[in-house]
């Protein structure tokens, strides 16, 4: 009994595991490709991410920097006068005549303001529907509300477009209902239409994008606690004092980053326009562009594209010191 307490034991290795009453031992099994390839990749997350977006980032950055860089190329290019195409060279009248043009910029105003109008609409609609959705509807309705507002995201987008040209159609238009001229749906139902203009557009941009700042908004508010609300109401502050001193400053990433999906669509847009302006004037910056392009004068239009490039890079940079990009 002593002798066998004094042993030393003995720890077989791993690959020699004794295989039923035959004593043989079975051989480790090789590591294989897969093993040793996840060997290579353990601990190293930075090459996990790269090899799984490097690829499509190189290709993205390809085609979008590849065609921005070929934009800027061809404004500072002339126009050949017989092919209407760009011809070798380089000249600043392009860019001469996009950026010193009074006329130009009073059109890049006017747009941005329209983007602006577009994107403060949106959100002072946004913000009381989805603090309702978040925190007051019943839980089981919740996600039932939340589909039914991204419902008109699955409507065509000139399908939406015409539908609310009939329904801003004033009187004896062709658009009226039942074609007897009593105007559109807001003209027979309210007795009052905007027609076709300015407040139209920005109304149907308002329809367009509004799905675009709810959702940013809705998951701000999901995950803002409901127990700072309530330690606010217990300290005594009244709702407007908690709205501006809780709910607002972490809600704030959620609205930038809300604010660059209804600023940006709503300042190229060119087809709504169109459609609700009945194209008499040229009214947003990108119908100017189309315009140009049809007549055509590409180095011209490319150079105007200039524009919206810029304001969309100030308002990028503006929304990323207020923290947008971590809600996107």
């Amino acid at each position: 009994m002593g002798d066998r307490l004094d042993r030393t034991p003995v720890v077989a290795p791993v690959g020699a595991v004794g295989g039923g009453t035959s004593g043989s031992s079975r051989p480790a099994r090789p590591g294989g490709p897969w093993r040793s390839l996840n060997r290579a990749y353990h601990g190293r997350r930075r090459l996990g991410v790269g090899s799984l977006l490097g690829l499509p980032l190189t290709w993205m950055l390809f085609v979008y920097i590849g065609s921005l860089v070929l934009l800027v190329y061809s404004a500072l290019n002339p126009l050949d006068t017989q092919t209407q195409k760009p011809a070798s060279g380089f000249t600043l009248d392009n860019l001469r005549q996009a950026f010193t043009e009074w006329d130009t910029v009073w059109v890049v105003l006017r747009t941005a303001l329209v983007a602006l109008t577009v994107t403060v609409v949106c959100f002072a609609i946004a913000l009381p529907v989805a603090f309702f959705v978040a925190k007051v509807a019943w839980r089981w309705a919740r996600r039932g509300i939340v589909v039914a507002m991204l419902l008109p995201l699955w409507a065509g987008y000139l399908v939406k477009g015409y539908a609310w040209r009939a329904m801003v159609s004033p009187a004896g238009n062709k658009f009226a209902a039942a074609g007897r001229g009593g105007g559109g749906f807001l003209q027979s139902t309210f007795g009052w239409t905007p027609g076709y203009g300015r407040v139209a557009i920005v109304v149907t941009l308002v329809y367009f994008w509004f799905p675009y700042m709810v959702l940013p908004i809705y998951a701000g508010l999901e995950r803002l606690p409901t127990s700072l609300l309530d330690a606010s109401g217990d300290l005594g502050a009244r709702p407007f004092r908690t709205f501006r001193s809780v709910i607002l400053p972490l809600l704030l990433p959620s609205i930038a980053a809300g604010s660059i999906f209804t600023f940006s669509l709503s300042l190229g847009d060119y087809i709504v326009p169109q459609i609700v302006n009945q194209g008499e004037e040229r009214f947003l910056f990108g119908s100017v562009i189309n315009a140009v392009l049809g007549a055509p004068n590409q180095p011209l239009a490319a150079a105007y594209t200039l524009w919206p490039l810029m304001i969309i890079i100030l308002y990028l940079l503006a929304m990323k010191r207020l923290g947008a990009f971590d809600n996107l």
